[in-house]
């Protein structure tokens, strides 16, 4: 449920996210179904980010919750590049890493109606982010406007309304969550190498869902089994050039969709200790989210 009235809640919390991708493309042209003219290239990058945060939730009345959330992002990546046609047992090596503050967040939550015996519980939820990180067009690039580092934000700004709905029915407490997340679209004007300008950019917006259970084994201990899924549309980038002129370019969309495993230990009325995993199951999903969340209370007013 939401926080107490008078009750804060400070959440200090470390997550490690790690994420490999094999992939084989080819540019060239396809003559029969077996006969390819052109060039392999073979990449693998390994992706390992850790964040470190801290979360303070307020309990303004029994029904309205504020939150505020404050990252600090180390990011690095691995890249193994190898051109297959070119030279086999050749490869090109690069490391990337970048460490900042990550995007803060505030976020509203509002019960909308009492609990009663045997009915739902529905809390609305208002989340806005903001771009205090380092977004992908503030890292430095070189003259061919190749990345020298990593982004430690999206560099939009979002909103995301979202409703929760809870249904008690002990021992087990089953949860589902709707949300829509709305990126906002920003004009960067800024050289990315060469003579190539980015303009507008629209990210896309994200439908968000998740379900699952918790369950409590006795009156300290309780583990999580859930499944979210996040679709995400395409990004649409505005490029000028001196030669083309205007030109938009639109990305692919995205499905993440993980697995949620979670462990919880209330230590006492005021300290819990809450680990969660996630599992990555489509493509687009990282491989592995551990978080680990120790959350403590004191009553201010």
């Amino acid at each position: 449920m939401l926080t107490p009235r008078g009750r804060l809640m400070l959440e200090p919390e470390f997550q490690y996210t790690h994420e490999s991708i094999n992939r084989m493309t080819f540019e060239g042209v396809k003559i029969l179904s077996t006969l390819l003219i052109g060039v392999f290239t073979a990449q693998d990058l390994k992706r390992d980010s850790y964040m470190a945060a801290l979360t303070g939730r307020l309990g303004v009345t029994d029904r309205l919750e504020l939150e505020m959330k404050v990252p600090y992002v180390y990011r690095t990546e691995t890249q193994n590049i190898t051109v297959a046609e070119v030279n086999p047992e050749f490869t090109i090596d690069r490391t990337l890493s970048n460490q900042s503050l990550g995007d803060i967040e505030v976020a509203a939550h509002y019960q909308l109606n009492r609990a009663r015996e045997g009915r739902p519980i529905y809390i609305g939820n208002l989340r806005y982010k903001s771009t205090t990180g380092d977004g992908p067009f503030d890292i430095s690039r070189d003259s061919a406007g190749i990345a020298r580092e990593l982004p430690t934000g999206t560099g939009f700004q979002a909103i995301e309304p979202s409703l929760t709905v809870l249904f008690p029915s002990a021992p087990a407490v089953y949860f589902a969550n709707l949300g829509y997340t709305y990126n906002l679209s920003d004009t960067v004007n800024r050289n990315v190498g060469g003579d190539i300008f980015v303009g507008k950019v629209d990210p896309g917006d994200a439908v968000r869902i998740s379900f699952g259970m918790a369950y409590a084994i006795n009156p300290r201990t309780s583990f999580t089994l859930g499944y979210k899924n996040d679709f995400i549309g395409k990004t649409r980038t505005e490029y000028f050039t001196p030669d083309t002129g205007s030109t938009t370019q639109s990305s692919r969309t995205l499905n993440v969709g993980a697995m949620l495993l979670g462990w919880s230990y209330q230590l006492n009325p005021d300290t819990a200790i809450n680990l969660n995993l996630e599992f990555g199951i489509t493509e687009d999903a990282p491989d592995t989210v551990l978080t680990l969340r120790v959350p403590f209370g004191m009553d201010l007013f």
